[in-house]
């Protein structure tokens, strides 16, 4: 509370001085990002598309009446409006006009910002943070792009609002977000400096950035949101800080390389063999060229860990089959937001997923998590965090933990994980209370490995934690679009079959029924797809179930795990 007013009296008062703005930036900046032409094109055509929500977004007109700004929502709803809207602020879409590399593609680059210097830069949204620290990187790392052969007065207003920016951004120092974006506000605030050789600026940001980092990454590399897209994403604000300071000649804190060689390692245990990463807390589709280049940028070489204990992720890999599963209790909240409404805490997009788990086979996906909405409407982002949407163990319809616009209310609290190793075979058990308090029972999940990664074997179990009748349960399998299902003619199963004409039987036990019901994969854009759910009647305490390439006999039980 103290320091929020802290903050708030310094940019009142950094606010109040004089600041001198040059013609342009004291130096050069280059955005190291490839950008979408197709997205880029949807520009052109009056569409901005963020985190697969596409909205319109397109310039007053001179002639004709006046309508209502694309740029201010009509309606904030804690994070399901704002998150476009704030990446609409944020102009990191000049890189999609870039990679058109047109005159038509500049020129509405131009059209757009100065409209939203008109009619867009009042938004209490735009001045929050993390939207303006994304701001001033996106104006300057495309500077020559969008103002280098403009006219001058469109420079003048550019440099005189990104001074204004980075001055609030910088005094406002530490940012309160517990997310990302306190990282983004703080890159952004660098940036600032540096362009308008503000040399006391700058040495506020690098004073800030040890605690930062400390904040912003555990001590085994995983990110504080416990995103995949946010890990890699975190990376990359990383590698431009480390090239800022490194331009500016300014010496960066050690903590700076040795957090990079954390967070590469930890991005890379996050990764399905095709290059992709698994679809956890907010997470879509990304092409594995561009994590591929953000890796290579790193400058780090350090193998991906089995685990990250700290942030709560395991890795099983066997011959060509991988597993990786979210065993974390949800990353921290905080239930205010700032005056845009955007939220602070770090579970600002986590999901209800935990104990979910993705499986892949060589590059080719088999089980899934549905994807994520971040900035859809409210009720189509929910559904997606919502734990149905994951491949994992529903009780009674309830999600395990709460969903919430700004994150999560009611939630897991504590995880439990051991993990075993022999012989190339992998143990995993693990444990979660999200429904405890409501129901009376914890979740365990086991899984074990074969060594030649043919079997995946598990085990569901609700154990009671006091006297209750256990409530009926599924245990749901998404099934990647490229995936076909049938079921068995013992209806105990179903056989699902890769693209590649690779076959894998999932059993069950008897009393389970089996069915292979609708289901939708948002990784990009929105497809079809199945599931296998395995339905237990009230009073059920465990499931067994195994997944067997077809051809390997399917036991019916895990070898003992290792004392």
């Amino acid at each position: 509370m103290i320091g929020g007013v802290l903050r708030g009296a310094r940019r009142i008062i950094a606010n109040l001085k004089p600041i001198k703005v040059p013609e342009g930036p004291a130096r050069s900046f280059r955005d190291l990002w490839p950008g979408d032409a197709a997205r880029g094109a949807r520009l052109l055509r009056g569409e901005f598309e963020a985190f697969g929500t596409t909205r319109p977004l397109r310039p007053q007109e001179d002639e004709g009446p006046p309508r209502s700004t694309d740029w201010i929502a009509a309606n904030t709803n804690g994070s399901t409006a704002s998150a476009w809207h704030a990446a609409a602020h944020g102009f990191a879409w000049l890189r999609d006009l870039r990679a058109l590399g047109t005159d038509a593609a500049r020129m509405r680059g131009r059209t757009l910002a100065a409209d939203w210097l008109a009619f867009g830069s009042h938004d209490p949204l735009a001045e929050a943070p993390e939207v303006a620290g994304a701001r001033i990187s996106a104006w300057l790392g495309h500077w020559d792009f969008l103002a280098a052969t403009a006219e001058d007065e469109f420079r003048k207003q550019l440099m005189q609002r990104l001074a204004q920016d980075a001055r609030g951004v910088v005094a406002g120092l530490p940012a309160e977000a517990a997310h990302r974006g306190a990282l983004v506000a703080l890159k952004g605030g660098m940036a600032g400096a540096v362009a308008l050789g503000e040399e006391t600026w700058l040495a506020r940001c690098v004073r800030f950035l040890p605690q930062e980092l400390e904040r912003q990454f555990r001590p085994d590399g995983g990110h504080v949101e416990r995103s995949p897209a946010m890990q890699l994403a975190a990376l990359q604000d990383l590698i431009e800080i480390r090239n800022l300071l490194h331009g500016a000649g300014v010496e960066a804190p050690p903590q700076l390389a040795a957090t990079l060689d954390r967070a590469a390692p930890a991005l890379r245990m996050l990764r399905h063999a095709d290059g992709g990463l698994a679809l956890f807390n907010g997470t879509r589709d990304e092409q594995a060229a561009f994590i591929d280049l953000v890796l290579t940028q790193g400058q780090s070489r350090g193998r991906p860990p089995p685990f990250l204990p700290d942030t709560g992720f395991h890795r099983l890999a066997a011959s060509r089959t991988l597993v990786l599963i979210d065993c974390g209790a949800p990353a921290p909240a905080r239930r205010d937001a700032t005056p845009g409404g955007l939220p602070r805490g770090a579970d600002r997009n986590a999901h209800a997923g935990t104990l979910s788990f993705e499986m892949s086979v060589g590059r080719e996906r088999l089980i899934v998590n549905c994807g994520a909405a971040p900035a859809a409407d409210g009720e189509w982002r929910d559904a997606m965090r919502a734990t149905a949407a994951h491949s994992t163990l529903v009780l009674a319809d309830t999600n395990s933990s709460e969903l919430r616009p700004d994150g999560l209310g009611r939630r897991v609290d504590a995880v439990t994980t051991d993990r075993f190793e022999e012989d190339g075979k992998l143990w995993l058990d693990a444990t979660q209370d999200g429904w405890q308090r409501q129901f009376g029972v914890r979740h365990r999940r086991r899984l074990f490995l074969s060594d030649s990664g043919d079997t995946l074997i598990g085990e569901d179990l609700l154990e009671p934690v006091r006297e209750v009748n256990v409530p009926a349960f599924v245990l749901r399998f998404h099934l990647h679009p490229s995936v076909t299902a049938s079921l068995q003619q013992d209806e105990q199963g179903a056989l699902l079959r890769l693209s590649s004409g690779v076959g894998w039987r999932l059993r069950t036990g008897p009393g389970i029924r089996v069915a292979i019901e609708e289901s939708i994969y948002l990784g990009g854009e929105a497809r079809r797809s199945n599931q296998v759910a395995l339905h237990a009647e009230a009073g059920t305490t465990a499931l067994q179930w195994s997944l067997a390439r077809v051809g390997v006999p399917a036991p019916t039980t895990p070898e003992s795990q290792p004392e």
